[in-house]
């Protein structure tokens, strides 16, 4: 692995950054919000990271700026978000505790099997389709449940399971993807 200093500097790099320095600024907005207008402001916060995950992808293969820095620094950006938005929510959602299991569970999973492929000379090529659809309804669920912390029980139960299901069909899916590999 080869990281230069031009790395650094790159406009997907510096989206990267950008979600990175608005996790605390969520975490502290959100566990201080008192008023309705305060948890609007931390659903546009996390609107606002989710599409600086969806812009730096799309802006790194259409300027040719896909480094190995980038390939590091966006996967962890968008697990310690994704973090951050559950640890938060946990204090709000009482089953919020399954979907903390389940993440976790399926991040592990991800890790070992990367690693343990990684030692044969073998490599997953990036985020898979369900990979990318679950982190969207990721972020649309949470959003929701951030945004609107007095909705109904049923409806925050909904919207946890959703986010389950997807989170579920991904872990499914990218096993799958690491049995073939381990085939080959």
């Amino acid at each position: 692995m080869k990281i230069t200093a031009r790395d650094f500097f790159t406009v997907p790099n510096s989206l990267s950054y950008i979600r990175l320095l608005l996790i605390p600024v969520f975490m502290i907005q959100y566990l201080t919000a008192v008023e309705t207008k305060d948890y609007y402001l931390v659903g546009i916060i996390i609107v606002f990271s989710g599409l600086t995950d969806l812009l730096d992808g799309i802006i790194a293969r259409k300027l040719n700026q896909i480094t190995e820095l980038g390939t590091l620094l966006d996967p962890v950006a968008d697990k310690l978000t994704q973090v951050a938005v559950i640890i938060c929510l946990m204090s709000r959602y009482e089953m919020m505790w399954l979907i903390v299991l389940l993440f976790i569970a399926k991040e592990l999973f991800m890790a070992i099997n990367d690693i343990i492929l990684y030692r044969q000379g073998k490599k997953l090529d990036g985020a898979k389709w369900f990979g990318k659809i679950a982190t969207a309804v990721f972020y649309a669920c949470m959003t929701f449940l951030v945004a609107f912390p007095s909705i109904q029980t049923t409806t925050a139960a909904s919207l946890m399971i959703i986010t389950g299901f997807f989170l579920t069909l991904s872990f499914v899916l990218y096993g799958r993807e690491f049995f073939k590999m381990y085939q080959k």
